[in-house]
């Protein structure tokens, strides 16, 4: 897997302040997309231990509210497993943490369906994910006054109460 970006103390990203790392590689070619370099599945730098370590560190001081990872695609299939693997480390060292996770995907139809999207780890990266932005990003819906989305499709979804209630469960922007 690669990344684009590390950014140790983001705003803009979920809420307080977070460490944003930016996957490399995505499918979905969203027309107008903030970030098109992230396409390619090798722009940027190799994730490695060290930056996985980088990571660790950079999460643990009481002011970082959490991480969140976007991209790029985060649910391309080639991400996956990497992403798991940071993620269980995450919760193992720094369970205050909240972690959130945008994507193009969208839980129902792709994360949860059939799908290219869906791997045999898929179902334990969403259970370690509190908070969950799904859908494309559409130009037609594009909204610049939505809290931590784009456009009016994209949904904040808390996967913690969706698995204890069984259904989905949409944030309004006044609970996050």
């Amino acid at each position: 897997m690669y990344y684009g970006a590390l950014k140790k103390t983001d705003i803009a990203n979920g809420p307080g302040v977070r460490v944003s790392l930016f996957v490399s590689g995505c499918t979905h070619h969203c027309k107008e997309c903030f970030n098109p370099e992230t396409w390619d599945f090798f722009y940027g730098e190799e994730y490695t231990d060290r930056v996985k370590a980088e990571i660790l560190k950079a999460l643990a001081p009481d002011y970082i509210q959490g991480l969140t990872v976007l991209g790029g695609e985060p649910f391309e299939p080639e991400n996956q497993r990497e992403l798991l693997a940071l993620l269980r480390d995450v919760r193992a060292t720094l369970p205050k943490k909240n972690i959130w996770v945008y994507t193009g995907y969208t839980l129902e139809r792709d994360l949860l369906g059939t799908s290219r999207a869906r791997t045999d780890v898929t179902d334990e990266l969403l259970a370690q994910i509190d908070v969950l932005v799904d859908g494309e990003f559409v130009i037609g819906q594009k909204n610049i006054a939505l809290k931590y989305r784009g456009s009016e499709n994209q949904r904040l979804l808390d996967l913690r109460r969706t698995r204890l209630q069984g259904q989905t469960v949409v944030l309004t922007e006044d609970e996050v």
